[in-house]
């Protein structure tokens, strides 16, 4: 019995102004610089034959531009707090180089399920809305393809509890600018297709071929 699969394109803004200065953002402003445009507009490209039912957006700026980039008008993504960057409070705007050095640092790269933000949330809050935002589409939109244009750590979020991984493992993932990983969602379990994916995709509506039942990283979210 083939069991009802709904499908997950997570991908991750371009790079910002932010990104190319070596800052973490947070939830300011910053737009998308040349080359992160550039690189929406290519992802566009690449993922103009994937189809869609339902396009979400962080609320951030640069998500949204990529969003509106890569689209190119096919659809209107809808916001949803849920796929917000991570409030990282009084870090938020700081230059990552003088972040490396607070002590606090160790535990966001090697205990983030324990890391508090100051003024901000924490790394287990952000994972619980990002994880919740995703099995809730999921539930609402099933046998779907849905798009989420969001952030480096909320993915690895999403991506480290769809692999079964512990929140105090995920920065073992790699979530580049401009990437997409897929992720299939059946009533047993998730299935991940593609992480970090920045070349050619090409996805079809179908159950994953998995042959049996079996089957703020250290350069910084942004």
């Amino acid at each position: 019995m083939v069991s009802h699969v709904t499908t997950v394109l997570l991908i991750r803004h371009g790079r910002s102004v932010a990104n190319n200065d070596g800052v973490l953002a947070g939830r300011s402003e910053t737009p998308l610089d040349q080359a992160g445009r550039d690189q929406a507009t290519a992802l566009g490209v690449r993922l103009a034959d994937v189809p869609l039912d339902l396009v979400v957006s962080s609320p951030q700026l640069r998500a949204r531009q990529t969003a509106e980039l890569v689209l190119g008008g096919r659809a209107d993504p809808v916001i949803d707090d849920s796929f917000a960057e991570c409030d990282y409070g009084q870090w938020s705007g700081s230059a990552l180089s003088e972040l490396a050095t607070e002590p606090a640092w160790e535990i966001v790269q090697w205990m983030p399920s324990a890391a508090q933000f100051p003024e901000g949330e924490t790394m287990a809050q952000m994972a619980h809305r990002a994880t919740h935002g995703i099995h809730t589409l999921v539930r609402e939109h099933p046998e779907s393809i849905i798009w989420v244009f969001s952030h480096g750590d909320v993915i690895k979020a999403i991506l480290a509890d769809a692999l079964g991984v512990h929140l105090d493992h995920f920065q073992r993932i790699v979530v580049d600018t401009a990437s997409v990983s897929v992720v299939h969602y059946t009533g047993k379990r998730p299935f991940v297709e593609r992480l970090n994916d920045t070349g050619a995709l090409r996805l079809g509506r179908k159950e994953p071929d998995n042959g049996s039942d079996a089957v703020v990283g250290g350069r910084g979210s942004q």
